[in-house]
C-alpha cells in the first residue's frame, strides 16, 4: 500500500522528478526521529519500464495499475512543455490522454491528485479542474484560463489546494508542492525540518520577479514599460500616461501586457514597485516608511498591505530573514 504514486510521463523535467523523489526519501529518513509516519511511494508510468526525462536521464518505472486506491495521492511532476504550442501538441499525446482518463477515474473514486507546472494541463484534460481553483507556471496561466474557463486560475499562487486537487506553479514549485503534501501526510515537524535542511523559505507567490519575467519574454514593449517605471520611481507614470507615451490606447496596452505577462498594466506597475521595495528592504537599512516613499507610496500601510497580498509576508519579515541568514 502506497501513500504516493509518482507518475512520470516522457519528457518530464528531470529536476521535478528528482526533487519529488529526494524529498520523499529525506522525509522517510527524518520521520522516525520525529515520531511521524514515514511516507511510502512508488514510481510509475503508463506502460512501465524506462522513461526518458527532458534532461536525457532515464528512470525505471512500474506500470500504473488500472485500479487505484483513494488513499493513494497521485503526483505528476512538471513536463517540459514551455510554450502554448508545445502544451497544445503535448495534450494530444497518447500517454497524456491515457493518464488523463486514469486521473478522472482516480478522482471519481475519491482519490487525490497533485500536479505542477505544465502537468496541470493534464488535469484539465481529465476534466477535474472545472469549478476549482488552480495554478500553473505564470506564463502558461492565460492559456489554462482559455482552455478551462470553468477553472479559477490563480497565476500568482505557488501552490493551490482545492481538494482533492493540488496544483503547483513553475517547475521548481514542485518543492513547495511536495512540502505541502508531506506536511499533510507526515506532519508539520517533518515538513518544517525538510524546509530547514533544504533552506527552502515559505513561498506563497510566483509574482515576485516581474522584471526578469518581462525581460525573459523577449517582448520589447513590455520591457520598455518596466524600464520606464523603474527609471521614474518614486513618481511612476499612470497607465494612461504609459499608453500615451507608447502611442497606443489603454485597451490595446492592457491586451498586450496580459498576453505577455498574464497580468494587467496596473499589476505590472505594482509588481515593479514591490520588487524595488523588497530589494531595498533586503539590501539597505532604510525604514519601511522611507522605502514606501522611495517606491511611490505616501502611506507605508499601503506597501505592507500589497506585500502581504503578493507574498504572504510582511515587509519586516524579509529583513529579518536576511539578518538571520
Amino acid at each position: 500500500m502506497q501513500d504516493f504514486t509518482v507518475i512520470v510521463l516522457e519528457g518530464a523535467y528531470g529536476s521535478s522528478v528528482a526533487m519529488t523523489l529526494d524529498l520523499l526519501g529525506a522525509a522517510a529518513e527524518l520521520a522516525p526521529g520525529r515520531r511521524a509516519p514515514a511516507p511510502r511511494w512508488q514510481l510509475c508510468s503508463m506502460g512501465g519500464g524506462a522513461i526518458r526525462l527532458q534532461s536525457g536521464l532515464r528512470v525505471e518505472t512500474l506500470r500504473l495499475e488500472a485500479r487505484s486506491r483513494p488513499d493513494d495521492c497521485w503526483v505528476v511532476p512538471g513536463l517540459a512543455l514551455d510554450t502554448e504550442g508545445a502544451v497544445i501538441e503535448g495534450l494530444s499525446r497518447p500517454d497524456c490522454r491515457q493518464l488523463a482518463a486514469a486521473i478522472s477515474r482516480h478522482v471519481e473514486g475519491g482519490g487525490r491528485v497533485a500536479a505542477c507546472c505544465s502537468a496541470v494541463f493534464v488535469l484539465h484534460l481529465a476534466g477535474v479542474l472545472d469549478g476549482r481553483q488552480a495554478t500553473t507556471a505564470w506564463w502558461l496561466a492565460p492559456l489554462l484560463q482559455r482552455l478551462a474557463p470553468a477553472c479559477r486560475v490563480s497565476a500568482k499562487r505557488m501552490v493551490c489546494v482545492d481538494e482533492p486537487i493540488v496544483t503547483g506553479g513553475a517547475a521548481f514549485a514542485q518543492t513547495d508542492l511536495m512540502l505541502h503534501l508531506l506536511r499533510r501526510q507526515c506532519g508539520a515537524r517533518v515538513a518544517d525540518s525538510l524546509s530547514r535542511y533544504l533552506l527552502v523559505d515559505a513561498r506563497e507567490s510566483q509574482v515576485r520577479p516581474p522584471v526578469p519575467r518581462a525581460m525573459a519574454s523577449g517582448d520589447t514593449l513590455v520591457s520598455r514599460i518596466v524600464e520606464r517605471i523603474e527609471a521614474s520611481l518614486p513618481n511612476a507614470p499612470s497607465v494612461s500616461m504609459l499608453a500615451k507615451e507608447l502611442c497606443v490606447s489603454e485597451r490595446t496596452l492592457a491586451r498586450h501586457v496580459y498576453r505577455i505577462t498574464g497580468t494587467t498594466p496596473m499589476a505590472l506597475l505594482q509588481g515593479v514597485k514591490l520588487r524595488r521595495a523588497r530589494s531595498l528592504i533586503e539590501q539597505s537599512r532604510l525604514s519601511i516608511e522611507q522605502i514606501a516613499a522611495a517606491v511611490g507610496y505616501s502611506d507605508p500601510t499601503a506597501l505592507r498591505r500589497l506585500m502581504r497580498k503578493a507574498t504572504g509576508s510582511n515587509p519586516s519579515q524579509f529583513r529579518c530573514s536576511v539578518a538571520d541568514a
